[in-house]
């Protein structure tokens, strides 16, 4: 690595620049790694260790992410026109505070219409959701907790009970408490320890459970040479004169007053992983200010929030105590479309409080705001109870609702004399909706049973605007500029070197988590690189597309012999025989025995 010091500007030189360090920055960092290529990997998060996290999310400067105000945790929100988000900002993405929920999508996003017609998406990446699930420790949750009573007795009144299943996660169970050598990489991965149920995986796991990037991708690709640079968020982009790709990343959040400290990476090769939200906010950006100024124009299309909405049902007095367990342990399927999942924070973590309101339905001829404000001058007690509830996580069950319906967001950058903006406005397919039905009849049967009341976002209720932790797409995959922002390899049209590996590529809704699915996406786009130096077996950016077998990596991370080791199965596609089904056609892997959609 070449580095020079000029006006506290640090200058590195590496083959490819990663920005973020989240599930699509980590899988490229180590692939790339095993493959050859020197490796920088840019975070504008800081770096966090069991020592550090906080203990609860009450810790507001060590859990919420609004650097300007000095507070640098890895709980970023974000409120845009039509959707408020929650996503995350630290090395290792939003894996260090994510639910650990590590799912395959359902039916319909394999052939939704926007990308259907490619590929056999479910055939081509069946292999990569495989190397994800075994790479991130996905297994079921062991144990039943009071909440997937809950989430049981939801199902059973809703008519879908025998839908009921727990869920896959990335957690070590193991010998609660319990530390053991690393179980899943042949001994060049860290030591992992029994999960203890405490409930806050949502702030960060302090006991060494879960399995965040930092504890696989990450740390492996670090070890194989990739370097992380934390502490930077990446500014400005320019060609560089001898073709290269120059970024300049500084301190986030520094005070107008002082010099940020600065970095410059340049690179032969780029790759956007910030996020749907992060990479939409510098693809724009790039596109009217910088050097992506041939960028398909459909950027910021098929922006999705998974077509979600989180609900919740709080006890009203103490009794059971639901915050025992990890964040996510169970989920019912309302309909072949609807997805519910029971979710949870830890004693002492209540902070998210502050974003709720007694339930509000949308639709009907009274504005939603004005039905709030109403509830609020007709009940004001239930709007002051849920705001100062004590022990407010063992009373509250959240409900996590996801769909697979085709509706999207077109994300817009505006422009004002103060500066310019991420802005949203329906795009594609249905209107993105502002409540789910389901949803908040799910959430009024939990507060039935629970014996208190109904709770939505505050966002919801006063401004008619949904809340998403699964914002995803805006770059989405086509067949040509004119269908997508990048071609199905993850380049971006009309720039060579420039790459999209991140929930920004996901081009449909999943309607369910989408970490395993970003993750297993990245893990088929890395695999056709070519190792460093060798011919690169894709088709020229811009031609037509045509399906490359995996090329092995020079120097794989993980000894052949482990559980997570890259299997060798990979190979050209099989030939389908005349007549037989796509796989996955049919009967789905996930029946109604263990609880798929009816």
């Amino acid at each position: 690595m070449a580095r020079t010091h000029t006006d506290r500007i640090d200058t590195i030189e590496t083959d490819v620049a990663i920005i973020g360090s989240g599930f699509g920055g980590s899988v490229s960092a180590l692939r790339l790694t095993e493959k050859g290529y020197d490796v920088t990997v840019v975070e504008e998060g800081r770096r966090w260790t069991a020592e550090t996290l906080p203990t609860t999310n009450r810790r507001v400067d060590k859990f919420f992410w609004f650097p300007r105000l000095g507070m640098r945790g890895a709980q970023r929100m974000t409120l845009l026109k039509d959707v408020f988000i929650l996503s995350g900002a630290a090395v290792g993405g939003g894996s260090v505070i994510y639910a650990n929920t590590l799912y395959e999508p359902l039916e319909h996003y394999w052939t939704d219409r926007a990308w259907g017609h490619i590929t056999d998406w479910r055939d081509e990446l069946a292999a990569h959701y495989d190397q994800a699930k075994r790479m991130l420790g996905v297994n079921q949750v062991p144990f039943h907790s009071p909440a997937d009573d809950l989430l049981l007795s939801i199902g059973r009144r809703m008519g879908v009970e025998d839908t009921f299943h727990k869920t896959d996660v990335g957690v070590w169970f193991g010998t609660p408490g319990r530390t053991v050598e690393d179980p899943y990489f042949g001994g060049v991965g860290p030591t992992r320890t029994g999960c203890i149920r405490c409930g806050n995986c949502m702030v960060g796991c302090r006991h060494n459970a879960k399995n965040s990037l930092d504890h696989n991708y990450l740390y492996l690709a670090e070890k194989q040479g990739a370097r992380v640079v934390p502490e930077r968020r990446v500014v400005d982009m320019r060609r560089a004169s001898d073709g290269r790709w120059a970024l300049l990343a500084e301190t986030p959040g520094t005070p107008l007053w002082r010099t940020p400290e600065r970095t410059v990476i340049r690179a032969d090769q780029v790759i956007f992983s910030a996020g749907s939200l992060g990479t939409q906010k510098l693809l724009h950006r790039f596109a009217e200010d910088g050097p992506l100024d041939h960028i398909s124009p459909r950027l910021g299309s098929l922006t999705r929030t998974n077509s979600e909405a989180i609900v919740a049902a709080s006890a009203g007095t103490d009794g059971v105590d639901y915050s025992r367990g990890v964040a996510i342990t169970a989920s019912i399927h309302v309909d072949e479309h609807t997805h519910i999942e029971n979710v949870r924070y830890g004693k002492g973590s209540d902070a998210m409080r502050g974003i709720t309101a007694p339930m509000v339905d949308g639709g009907g001829a009274i504005p939603r705001p004005l039905r709030f404000l109403l509830m609020l001058l007709t009940r004001p007690g239930e709007f002051f109870r849920n705001l100062f509830q004590t022990r407010w996580p063992e009373r509250t069950v959240a409900l996590l609702v996801m769909q697979s319906l085709d509706n999207s967001l077109q994300t817009i950058r505006k422009r004002t004399p103060f500066g310019s903006f991420l802005s949203t406005e329906q795009g594609h397919g249905s209107p993105n909706p502002t409540w789910i039905p389901a949803a908040n009849e799910a959430a009024r049967i939990g507060a039935e049973e629970m014996g208190g009341t109904a709770v939505g976002s505050i966002f919801e209720a006063t401004l008619n605007v949904p809340t998403t932790a699964h914002i995803i797409g805006g770059a989405p995959i086509g067949d040509s500029p004119e269908t997508g922002v990048i071609d199905p390899y993850h380049r971006l049209y009309g720039h060579e070197g420039i790459h999209v590996c991140d929930g920004a590529a996901i081009t449909a809704n999943l309607g369910v988590n989408p970490s395993l699915s970003i993750t297993a996406m990245t893990e088929r786009a890395m695999s056709l690189w070519p190792n460093k130096g060798e011919e690169d077996p894709r088709p020229p950016l811009g031609a037509p597309y045509r399906r490359v077998a995996p090329v092995p990596p020079r120097s794989p991370a993980v000894p052949a012999d482990a559980p997570a080791a890259l299997r060798r199965g990979w190979g050209p596609p099989r030939r389908r025989r005349d007549g037989e089904p796509p796989p996955g056609c049919g009967s789905s892997t996930r029946g109604r025995r263990r609880g798929g959609p009816r």
